[in-house]
């Protein structure tokens, strides 16, 4: 049966551009009535006109019908879901039947009914006449509906199969939903166009293929002819100065309206040039994705995506895994980003067998994966911001990619090609990786990376720019390690920067869950929380690992001397006068001057005014001085005002602030001992009102007051998703940090208050040595912990640091001094910057669609909980929560976080890094926290 051929299709007429025409079209999206059976061998009489629908149930086109009650969404990153025996398929195929009566206006003649996709596979009917099916989910597909039109009643009839010979090229690391996602239209044009717009030494050069005349009123360019080239004074589209002309394509039967945008890709000596300037990507790979609709989007939807990648310092985008919405590009068009358009291809799966049968190297298939090139190609060609064509993604090598490359270069010489599964670059233009370490893009970088096996296949590749079409895959808390692949990218030319895996949670809305992901619709195949890997949450809230991305990739650096800044213009294609500069001196956190500061379009050396010293009227805290760049005017992105880049310089610190603490301890026998009292089974200190050790253990139960359980040494943490996938929480489970024993082998009550225990696991000799001593001071107490590790300590720890927990309701708010406001973790955190925060005990957690570690506040001087505050010498890392590090452990979703009894405190002297071993390197070897001798001092204060 046609389920199960090769052929893309029947009745398709040729593929053309996506344009906006003044023709009459019926837009029939709006509500279908739907039958779903769970077989394709189903009667077809339903196409019939006088077929009695009226059983039937209601669905709103375009969406997908398994997130409407019809059947269970499934999530496999690799694995296909069905047996791998191509071209066959289950017979149990879900199969949805589709009817829509529309009446014709009067007067309408001819026509093209235009499906913009549909899953997997659809088959159309126009009153009862069958014009041919498609495959091709992603892609348009458009069928001659004239002879088949009637006066007034017509009857619409489409039947889609979720699984056919198709699937097996449709396997991208997302949710499997079936059915009419995108838009139905009837149209009576039949425009097609490609402008070509180049750019070279100032100047634009305009021409096109098709039909008709071309005219760009703006550019006094009138009924240019199909051929004709003119070359005219034109301003060049960028994704920094996204500069449109309005065009007009003028045919007998209708007029067309786009958007020219001049520029030429190019590449020079390795180097990939956009209008013969360096191109460097800070891109992020996007998925169509709503948590409601799955990959049914809105226009508005599409637009906040834009608009959001931009407000972060986002310039480029890869449409993984296939051609976006077209209205999606119009907005990259637009508002600017460079986009590299990828065909709707991958066979991941066959990957799992050993590349066995992969369609990308079977001829059968050849006419399939061509098809889906052509449709892109066509429909995408009058973009101006897609710069490269993608043959699709992880499918292996073959001889179809020969047909794909070989057809798009004839079609499209002005723009690259891009194919990442082929480590020889043999259809290629440029040199494309995943998940390379940083080790190996310097390597890349320098062209020293290891050799192919064919020298002249080798020689070809060291010549081409190299970019990660993904890395950095953000999957929970993360990714680590961004801003040192940042600095490789700015530092070699051959470098062209890369994509980030990837835009967004694909977590479907869930009334138990609040977000699902796979498993969580009893799929018997499915890869769990691997779809949760986005810089933004289901809801499109930027995660910290966005907040840290925009602060990677600023356009603008700041270099701080003496009395100086120097501004450095980092954008590929504009100057700074866009932009204002604003300079902020902070002491302690509170704003003491502010200024405006003059720097010139080109960016340079800037003075800067004298700043308050720590003996002023400022106060004696550290005294920093923040400059911003910020958007000078409203741009179509976002209003003026707009934070766009930020640096900071120290530019004192009060003298001898280490030195007083440890004086602190060292003179605080006498203190301690005037203060000390046997109560029971406690020992209270007088000199820190309300607060008490137990006797037999010395441990702190009370503190000014407030019933307080610890502190005492900790080493776990919630595993991260990178923890996890990276193999270090395997083997933090295994050799037992998670069920810590804490023995206490003396409590000595003398000088200060000494307490000497052994911290450990069961089943091994590894363990810790950990002295807590205990001086009070000035109505606080300081405490010192000495730490010294026994046994062979081979990988690194989770974290080191001090849990406390309080009752439930004696933190509500946290202010601190430190960096913030958001969490930050050893190669994370970029975005956080020193200053005051405030922060109620909810705003302290990161919602993470999956719970894991998260929350850490980093370099904090200070910390006031209400009650008491806390001290560090120098500095301390913090997390505050309503559940313990096991609760989060043990959750699988967000419900399962449920508030108890206790706050649990983290004062952290260290952390371990994030790095991105869900997908590529762990965190780099200097981000490792190894167990060894460590001295922590903290001090405690009443509030």
């Amino acid at each position: 049966m046609d389920l199960e051929t090769f052929s893309p299709g029947s009745g398709l007429l040729e593929p053309r551009a996506a344009l906006r025409s003044d023709v009459p079209a019926l837009d029939l999206n709006g509500t279908w009535r739907f039958r779903l059976s769970p077989t394709a061998n189903v009667p077809d009489d339903f196409a019939q006109p006088a077929f009695d629908d009226a059983g039937w149930d209601e669905l709103p086109v375009p969406s997908h019908w398994n997130l409407h009650g019809h059947g269970a969404p499934a999530y496999t990153n690799v694995d296909f879901p069905i047996p791998v025996d191509p071209p066959r398929v289950p017979d149990e195929n879900p199969t949805g039947d589709y009817r829509r009566v529309f009446d014709l206006p009067e007067g309408w003649t001819g026509g093209r009914l235009r499906f913009e996709g549909a899953d997997s596979f659809a088959r159309v009917w126009l009153n009862g006449h069958e014009l041919g099916f498609w495959t091709g989910s992603r892609l348009p597909a458009e069928f001659d509906a004239g002879p088949y039109l009637r006066p007034g009643r017509n009857v619409l009839a489409v039947r889609v199969h979720q699984w056919s010979a198709a699937s097996y090229l449709e396997d991208q690391d997302m949710w499997w939903l079936p059915g009419i996602f995108r838009d139905v239209t009837l149209t009576r044009s039949t425009a097609d166009v490609f402008v070509r717009a180049s750019y070279a030494d100032g100047r634009g050069t305009l021409s096109f293929e098709g039909s008709g005349t071309l005219s760009v009123p703006e550019l006094g360019v009138a009924d240019l002819a199909p051929g004709a080239e003119v070359t005219l004074e034109a301003e060049p589209w960028t994704a920094e100065t996204p500069r449109l002309y309005d065009a007009v394509l003028t045919l007998p039967e209708e007029t067309v309206r786009l958007r020219v945008g001049f520029r030429t890709i190019s590449i020079v000596d390795g180097v990939l040039l956009a209008n013969g300037r360096p191109l460097l990507f800070k891109g992020v790979n996007r998925h169509e994705f709503h948590p409601e609709s799955g990959r049914t989007l809105t226009y508005e939807t599409m637009r906040e995506d834009v608009l959001l990648m931009k407000r972060h310092n986002v310039n480029a985008v890869r449409t993984s895994h296939y051609p976006p919405h077209p209205d999606f590009l119009d907005l990259c068009d637009e508002l600017g980003l460079w986009v590299i358009d990828e065909c709707d291809l991958e066979t991941h799966g066959f990957g799992m067998i050993g590349w066995r049968g992969n369609p990308t190297d079977d001829p059968r298939y050849a006419d399939a994966l061509l098809d889906r090139m052509r449709r892109m190609v066509e429909r995408d060609k009058n973009h101006p911001s897609v710069i490269m064509w993608s043959l699709g993604n992880e499918a292996g090598v073959g001889r179809n990619l020969a047909v794909m490359s070989d057809w798009t270069r004839e079609r499209d010489p002005s723009r690259p090609i891009h194919y990442e599964g082929d480590r020889s670059c043999a259809h290629t233009d440029v040199y494309s990786r995943m998940y390379a370490s940083h080790a190996e893009v310097e390597l890349i970088g320098r062209q020293e990376e290891a050799p192919l096996d064919d020298p002249e296949l080798d020689a070809r590749r060291r010549g081409m720019p190299f970019m990660q079409c993904e890395y950095a895959h953000a999957m929970g808390n993360g990714p680590g390690g961004l801003a040192e692949y940042q600095e490789l990218f700015e530092k070699y030319p051959r470098l062209a920067g890369g994509f980030i895996w990837e835009w967004i949670d694909h977590g479907l809305a869930h009334p138990e869950y609040e977000y699902a992901y796979g498993g969580d619709y009893g799929e018997p195949v499915h890869d769990s929380n691997f779809v949760i890997d986005g810089l933004v949450f289901p809801d499109r809230t930027p995660s910290p690992g966005l907040i840290d991305l925009k602060k990677v990739y600023e356009p603008v650096r700041f270099e701080f001397g003496d009395g100086v800044v120097r501004v450095v213009n980092g954008h590929g294609f504009a100057d700074l006068s866009h932009l204002e500069f604003l300079a902020t001196v902070e002491a302690d956190g509170e704003t003491v001057a502010e200024h405006r500061l003059t720097v010139p379009a080109e960016g340079g050396e800037v003075k800067l005014p004298a700043a308050p010293g720590p003996d002023s009227d400022s106060g004696s805290g550290e005294v920093w001085l923040t400059v911003r760049a910020v958007l000078a005017a409203d741009q179509p992105w976002a209003g003026a005002g707009h934070e766009v880049a930020w640096g900071q310089a120290l530019l004192s610190q009060p003298a001898g602030e280490a030195g007083e603490a440890v004086e602190a301890v060292e003179g605080a026998p006498a203190a301690w001992n005037a203060g000390l009292v046997r109560d029971g089974g406690e020992i209270s200190v007088g000199s820190a009102g309300g607060s008490a050790f137990d006797l037999e253990t010395g441990r702190l139960v009370r503190l000014f007051g407030v019933e307080v359980e610890g502190p005492r040494l900790g080493l776990w943490r919630a595993p991260t998703d990178n923890d996890t996938y990276g193999g270090l929480a395997g083997k933090w489970r295994g050799i037992g940090l998670h069920r810590l024993t804490h023995r206490v082998d003396e409590v000595e009550i003398g000088d200060a208050l000494t307490v000497r225990t052994r911290v450990a696991p069961a089943a091994t000799d590894l363990g810790l040595r950990a002295t807590y001593t205990w001086t009070a001071s000035d109505g606080g107490l300081e405490l010192t912990l000495d730490v010294e590790p026994e046994g062979d300590w081979a990988d690194p720890i989770p974290r080191l640091g001090l849990d406390m927990t309080l009752p439930a309701g004696a933190v509500e708010h946290v202010t601190w001094f430190g960096r913030g406001p958001g969490e930050a973790y050893p190669d994370t955190g970029m975005a956080a910057r020193v200053g005051r925060w405030r922060a109620s005990l909810d705003e302290l957690q990161t919602p993470y669609v999956f719970p894991q570690e998260n929350g850490h506040r980093a370099d904090v001087r200070w910390a006031d909980f209400g009650a008491f505050t806390v001290r560090g010498f120098p500095a301390f890392g913090l997390t505050a929560r309503p559940w313990s590090a096991f609760d989060l452990d043990r959750a699988r979703h967000r419900p399962d976080l449920v508030p108890g009894g206790r706050v649990h405190l983290g004062l952290d002297l260290a952390q371990q890094g994030i790095g991105t071993a869900t997908c590529g390197p762990g965190a780099l070897p200097a981000y490792d926290l190894r167990a060894g001798r460590v001295t922590f001092r903290l001090r405690f204060e009443p509030s």
